[in-house]
């Protein structure tokens, strides 16, 4: 199942590259070489991300998405629109913008974990909820600035709000790789030790493994990827929600080893074969991430009529 999905992935790429191409390929290559770089890395960060979370909440309708950092990203845009304005803010530079919203949503994250964990209580539960709550102050505090702003920078704005995938600079996409890379390096190690997570909190420390320290790790992994991969195109809340169902649909939801390739490569072919739909037939008529955020929204409402016990 896995090559095959890994051959019918590696088809759409060549697809990506090649389908509808004119020009001299000296600019066809780098400039679509970008994008299809830009769409696997966001579709392996968003893929692992969702799954290794749901494995810590022990949850399959849950996705990183409910600890607040896509409407941070949202009110750290609509902040600069704001306070400078939407001329001054298009002019920053791409990567200096990347590495405050990256280190913003990262700061955050761990802040968060750090103070929570660090207390009594030291409830996974408390932190989703405590996300949950700043999410909602975050997005409150946008929509105020929303309704204030002038109409001209608010439609600005708007366009910065969703995921895009066709303006993405080369140098921000080397330093997003290698925070990916890091993070990755992190979590493939402990393979086995996520499966153990899968039996629950106490079935986990009876067999040894040292809870906190590991659910701290998926966190600080699942923050890293989940902020650098919005700050790179911007928010997708439900992708990571659809291709995690279809991968515990597809393969042995026990085995991180197969699960994890399986909802990257299934992230990749969605990115991928959505991207040539949206050029090809629609001809860019509408956003990608709409089309993505659409079905990942109707993956969401038949989990929970389902109510899945995991």
């Amino acid at each position: 199942m896995l090559l095959g999905l890994a051959a019918i992935s590696a088809v759409a790429c060549l697809a990506f590259m090649t389908v509808g191409a004119k020009g001299p390929w000296s600019f066809v290559l780098p400039f679509r070489g970008a994008k299809l770089a830009a769409m696997i890395l966001v579709a392996y960060a968003i893929a692992v991300s969702t799954v290794l979370f749901q494995t810590v909440t022990a949850n399959r309708i849950l996705t990183p998405a409910i600890m607040g950092l896509d409407t941070l990203y949202i009110l750290v845009q609509t902040f600069l629109v704001f306070v400078i304005g939407s001329s001054r803010t298009v002019a920053i530079s791409p990567s200096v913008l990347f590495l405050v919203q990256a280190v913003a949503m990262i700061g955050f994250s761990v802040m968060l974990y750090a103070w929570l964990f660090s207390g009594r209580t030291q409830s996974l539960h408390l932190v989703m909820l405590v996300g949950l709550v700043l999410g909602v102050l975050f997005r409150s505090l946008s929509s105020l600035m929303h309704r204030i702003m002038a109409p001209n920078e608010f439609v600005v704005l708007q366009d910065r709000l969703f995921a895009n995938f066709n303006t993405i600079d080369s140098k921000v996409l080397a330093v997003a790789a290698l925070a990916v890379l890091a993070a990755s390096t992190l979590g493939w190690r402990k393979l086995r030790t996520f499966d153990v997570l899968l039996l629950g909190r106490d079935s986990a420390i009876a067999l040894g493994v040292d809870y906190k320290a590991t659910v701290s790790l998926v966190l600080i992994i699942v923050a890293i990827l989940v902020s650098v991969s919005t700050a790179l195109v911007g928010p997708t809340t439900f992708f990571g929600l659809l291709v995690a169902s279809l991968a515990h649909r597809f393969t042995n939801p026990e085995r991180h080893a197969l699960l994890l390739p399986m909802a990257v490569l299934l992230a990749i072919l969605l990115l991928v074969g959505g991207q040539i739909i949206l050029e090809r037939i629609f001809a860019f008529d509408t956003a990608l991430s709409i089309i993505i955020e659409f079905a990942g929204g109707i993956a969401f409402i038949l989990l929970v009529l389902r109510s899945p016990s995991r």
